[in-house]
């Protein structure tokens, strides 16, 4: 299983998308106390739950993780854990499958400087004040501390998205298969 993590726009959901079109390999699908949004399906998009199964959920220890963010719950439960499947994660859910020393499991992060990250933000349509606010977010989420939790360190700035998805896929592979020796 390949987790990915990094600061906001450090590339990571592109990667993702890029290594289920072109490799194969799909997303979990994670579990969610929120509403249904129009177009989005239950079982493919997320699975939605009410409060009261989630909080079931977390007691019968279903989740590798979960989070309460923005007034919901959000978790990955542990039987989506699966050969070549990825999951784009932040660091507290780093140390979770960090904890679980699987060795199918290859964590890879997504390094990119500040300036690189924010001109990314606006590039894609995020308001100047909300990157500056994610930027000062990130820096006390994704310290340095944070690296030595990754198999893998990439430098997003450094290759493009098509680039960046080889190396996660192939450091995969590789990781794979020396650890079945």
């Amino acid at each position: 299983m390949i987790v990915l993590s990094g600061a906001s726009a450090s590339g990571k959901t592109e990667v993702a998308k890029f290594l289920q079109k072109n490799y194969g390999i799909p997303k979990i699908i994670t579990t969610t106390t929120r509403k249904m949004r129009v177009g989005e399906e239950d079982g493919r998009d997320y699975f939605f739950v009410t409060i009261e199964k989630f909080k079931e959920m977390i007691e019968n220890q279903e989740f590798v993780e979960y989070t309460f963010y923005n007034g919901n719950y959000y978790g990955s439960t542990k039987s989506q854990i699966q050969p070549n499947r990825c999951v784009v994660i932040d660091p507290q859910g780093m140390m979770a499958y960090k904890a679980l020393d699987n060795n199918e499991i290859v964590i890879f992060y997504l390094d990119c400087d500040d300036e690189t990250r924010f001109q990314r933000m606006l590039q894609r349509g995020d308001a100047r004040e909300d990157a500056c606010i994610r930027i000062k977010n990130d820096k006390k989420v994704f310290n340095r501390e944070v690296l030595k939790l990754a198999d893998m360190v990439i430098d997003s700035k450094k290759h493009n998205i098509e680039e960046v998805a080889k190396l996660v896929y192939d450091n995969y592979k590789a990781a794979l298969e020396e650890r079945k020796k």
